[in-house]
């Protein structure tokens, strides 16, 4: 790589990070193909099923493997019998860019659906948030080397991070989080989950999926994410930066004492 900085030309090595087509197929049948980082794809499969509805819980996974194609990878799961009569009426079958997290929705409905209403136990500090915003980078060693990829972490109540996944999609990160938490088996009342990107509708639907009450973004919610937040009862955290961050919903949940 040759790099320009004020006029200084060098060659150098850089830390580039991966990205590959990684295809989900249940029961042998081709589902999505998802442009990722491969790794915690174990993690992946489990919290993108979870959260797309395709399962109910990790135990519906019967078993994963990861098998290499030639131009990417397959996760191939197979399910239970119910959850697999359930998929065999829908049909996604297309490829989900890094940056899209309804790619391969067929119709108005299949894209906007229905919130789940998390339930409303958990109270957090500002202070908490700030403390969970000011130590992001230092759970992220591949955004350190790469610049390239988004974090999802799950942090305490007191801004402990306690888990984090990166992919250099969004949604992946999540998904690799929920699918992480779900199968070590979490309580999303105790805390709070902090991601580096913008909030986009499809991230606070799969937060709501995972029973999360508090979604805080580094970056600007959408208003779709808004109204989706209001509907589903998530808080919903924007702007959040060391110093300061935005509450658009729920408020109460957020707290300066």
């Amino acid at each position: 790589m040759i790099s320009w900085t004020k006029g200084d030309r060098r060659n150098h090595d850089d830390e580039v990070a991966l990205e590959v087509p990684v295809a989900l197929t249940y029961n042998k049948h081709a589902h999505v193909v998802m442009m990722a980082t491969p790794t915690a794809l174990e993690d992946f499969a489990i919290g993108f099923s979870l959260t797309e509805g395709i399962i109910k819980r990790p135990s519906d996974v019967l078993g994963i493997s990861i098998v290499e194609r030639e131009n990417g990878l397959e996760l191939a799961m197979t399910v239970n019998e119910k959850c697999s009569s359930q998929l065999a009426g829908q049909r996604r079958n297309l490829v989900g860019r890094t940056g899209c997290g309804l790619c391969g929705a067929e119709s108005l409905d299949q894209a906007m659906r229905a919130p789940a209403v998390v339930a409303s136990r958990v109270s957090v500090k500002s202070s908490a948030l700030q403390t969970a915003i000011d130590s992001l980078d230092q759970h992220q060693p591949l955004q350190v080397v790469t610049g390239a990829v988004h974090g999802a972490a799950w942090c305490s109540t007191k801004g402990e991070i306690l888990a984090l996944r990166e992919d250099v999609g969004r949604h992946n990160a999540l998904d690799k989080l929920i699918g992480k938490l779900s199968r070590t088996g979490f309580d999303p009342g105790a805390g709070f989950a902090l991601v580096s990107s913008r909030a986009s509708y499809e991230m606070v639907y799969k937060a709501a999926a995972a029973g999360m009450e508090v979604l805080v973004a580094v970056s600007a919610p959408t208003t779709l994410a808004i109204d989706f937040a209001q509907r589903s009862g998530v808080t919903l955290v924007g702007f959040a930066r060391p110093g300061r961050h935005n509450v658009y919903t729920f408020e109460g949940r957020i707290i300066d004492t």
